[in-house]
């Protein structure tokens, strides 16, 4: 009989004794693969955005804290729309686009839906108060070049800021150029749980509205959105004429860095936050799970360590006999040495690969869920995890088996 068999049979015949050990293992290994997991994703997912969103400022209520980006008016808190009307006439250098959104709670028929609502270009274009400064559109202003005598020279790089008509522009620029009174604009998974398709009419706070375009998949929570004319939704729910958040973009790259100080001194009453803002303090958070992740590993795997070794030391006491048995028989103290080194090892491997499976199964699960972010399987994080466990898992078992390779079968035979 080899030692690979007689350790399969110790772990077959006693395997209460390792479970303590393995699940301590699986349970390091799947803390570190799942926050990891999240963690790359998530920072792809910012670098994603960021590419496609530029230099973007956010107006908030004075009492909204940071958040992400793409829910920053998901809070409930409101401020009024007059806000938009003082920015629009302050002609700010850098202002390229502002984009005002109003959220509220509704039902299409037992479906709970989030509403936003949003005001579009054309709604500027008829402002007769802002008519002389050219502001979205129509020449030059805040989409194109500078009017005449204007001082908005400041631009090099450009917002990606369509001037069409089509309402789809919406999933990637934060805004559309028309939109109806009684007009929806639908998110992806929003749709495809309503099965509304355009043309479709549907019932929202007790107004029917005609379902003018659904948005292609953003991978946002705008997917799960009902977008409306912000004048019908602030009608619509009692809210009165305010907006949940303002959204700028910033028509140069390093328009953000002057544009949050003019801002904030032109709107007190508000909190303005800009995207770097906004990525480096979701960054801080994913270094910081990070920074945890592998610190609940080395937790971990020390009392899974410790487990281990504590396990093999009592697995020597009580085969004293059985190894003496061995070594009478010819065992040399190397083949004794690797029964022990040999179960650690399958421990290791045990425990690294179900920490693996269970840790990607929960960051695959969680991270769209609780974040948004879609996370795929990453391979290397398997080699990782069952190199550390196994080294962790030998390690342990190592001193364990030098002692019961130097038992003397003699004294073994002797004991009572």
């Amino acid at each position: 009989m080899n030692w690979k068999t007689l350790i399969w049979k110790e772990l077959w015949q006693r395997p209460t004794a390792m479970l303590t050990s393995l699940i301590a293992v699986a349970l390091g290994v799947m803390a570190l693969v799942a926050v990891q997991n999240i963690t790359v994703y998530s920072e792809d997912e910012i670098s994603h955005r960021m590419e496609k969103l530029g230099a973007n400022v956010l107006v908030l209520p004075s009492s909204v804290s940071l958040q992400d980006y793409y829910g920053a008016d998901m809070h409930g808190k409101t401020m009024p729309e007059e806000y938009v009307t003082r920015l629009a006439l302050a002609r700010m250098p850098g202002v390229e686009n502002l984009a005002p959104k109003l959220c509220v709670d509704a039902f299409v028929g037992s479906i709970p839906i989030t509403l936003t609502g949003i005001l579009p270009r054309s709604e500027f274009q008829a402002k007769t108060a802002w008519q002389g400064i050219g502001i979205f559109g129509g020449g030059d202003g805040l989409l194109g070049l500078n009017p005449v005598g204007s001082d908005r020279g400041c631009c090099e790089t450009k917002v990606n800021v369509s001037t069409d008509n089509d309402p789809t522009s919406l999933a990637t620029e934060r805004t559309v150029q028309e939109l109806g009174k009684h007009e929806l604009i639908v998110g992806a998974d929003l749709a495809a749980q309503l099965s509304a398709d355009p043309g479709d009419k549907l019932n929202v706070l007790g107004d029917e509205f005609t379902v003018l375009v659904v948005l292609p998949s953003t991978g946002t929570v705008d997917d799960g959105r009902m977008f409306a004319h912000l004048h019908s939704v602030q009608r619509l729910s009692n809210s009165g004429p305010v907006v949940n958040v303002i959204e700028i973009m910033g028509c140069c790259d390093d328009a953000a860095g002057s544009l949050v100080s003019d801002l904030s001194s032109f709107l007190p009453e508000t909190n303005v936050v800009t995207i770097k803002q906004i990525v480096e303090t979701q960054v801080a958070v994913n270094e910081l799970m990070s920074r945890l992740s592998w610190v609940f590993f080395s937790i971990l795997l020390l009392v899974g360590g410790a487990s281990i070794a504590s396990v093999m030391y009592a697995n020597v006491s009580e085969r004293r006999r059985e190894i003496g048995t061995l070594m009478a028989l010819g065992a040399t103290p190397g083949y004794v040495t690797r029964l022990f080194l040999g179960k650690a090892s399958i421990l290791g491997i045990t425990g690294g690969v179900i920490g693996f499976v269970i840790g990607t199964t929960v960051a695959v699960i969680l991270g769209p869920r609780l974040l948004g972010v879609p996370v795929q399987p990453m391979p290397i994080l398997l080699g990782i995890g069952l190199a550390t466990a196994c080294v962790v898992s030998v390690a342990a078992s190592y001193l364990p088996a030098r002692r019961a390779a130097r038992l003397d079968p003699c004294l073994c035979f002797s004991e009572s």
